[in-house]
């Protein structure tokens, strides 16, 4: 595959502690792509002084998947690189990529992650593997719970290099975040039926058991114990998003924030 035909797109709100590091490792593509919404820290200028040949949009957020497909629509070439802000793309990731000869029935590329917390890699994580490189005109996402799926009308294969995920934004933020995602996710799986959800999916909706089994299964089946303060940190992190999902699913399902608005009312 010729890099020519890749336009990496990246979604940026307020990234400054990120979009350097991942502008970096993408000195090979002729252009980037960064739809903004409305960053108010030094996101663009990092991101201009980053990469000679970024093009930013900026658009005001609505849901993930209305901005990535907005971007989609921003990219003339036939394949997209679709990447978080926290992404750092190895250096063997263009070698691999160039030396692909994509089958016409192959629409999309995906990669698993190494995750860091803070600059170091863990031994294991609950992030999976996302579909990170595919044809402009054959994918769509849409929204689902608190992010987006991308659809794709053909085949998708694994990548052999692994992409690293390393977020360095303050713990305020990573909180403040977790609070807005919980509300969508909960919205969603109360909407579902349960025999059209994952089983850890099925596990969250009954509430109790879900932040437990994820201390445990992070810490002692997955081995984070061994990964010092790090892994702790991490599990501890998974377990706090499981906790704010589980209040959440509560708040929502005996709708007890309208309840109070109403009782303020009268």
């Amino acid at each position: 595959m010729d890099l020519s035909d890749i336009t990496p797109l990246i979604l940026t709100y307020n990234e400054q502690e990120n979009i350097g590091r991942t502008l970096q490792a993408l000195i090979w593509a002729k252009q980037v792509i960064i739809i903004d919404s409305f960053s108010t820290d030094g996101t663009i200028e990092l991101a201009r002084a980053a990469h000679l040949n970024v093009q930013i949009v900026q658009r005001p957020f609505d849901t993930h998947a209305s901005q990535w497909n907005f971007g989609l629509e921003q990219i003339g070439t036939p394949w997209v690189l679709a990447l978080d802000a926290d992404y750092q793309m190895p250096s063997a990731f263009d070698k691999e990529v160039s030396e692909i000869s994509p089958p016409a029935d192959v629409t999309g590329y995906e990669a698993a992650f190494l995750y860091f917390i803070f600059g170091r890699v863990l031994r294991a994580t609950l992030y999976p593997p996302h579909t990170v490189l595919f044809r402009k005109d054959q994918g769509r996402y849409i929204d689902e719970g608190h992010t987006q799926v991308l659809r794709l009308s053909g085949n998708v294969r694994r990548l052999n290099t692994r992409i690293s995920h390393d977020d360095r934004k303050p713990l305020s933020r990573w909180i403040s975040s977790q609070d807005r995602y919980s509300i969508l996710e909960a919205r969603h799986l109360l909407a579902a039926p349960s025999h059209a959800l994952s089983a850890p999916d099925r596990l969250r909706k009954r509430i109790f058991f879900a932040p437990a089994a994820v201390f445990f299964y992070l810490l002692l089946g997955k081995g984070l114990i061994l990964d010092g303060w790090r892994g702790w940190y991490y599990v501890c992190q998974r377990t706090i998003a499981e906790m704010l999902l589980s209040l959440r699913l509560i708040t929502e399902r005996e709708r007890l924030e309208e309840s109070a608005i109403d009782q303020a009312k009268n």
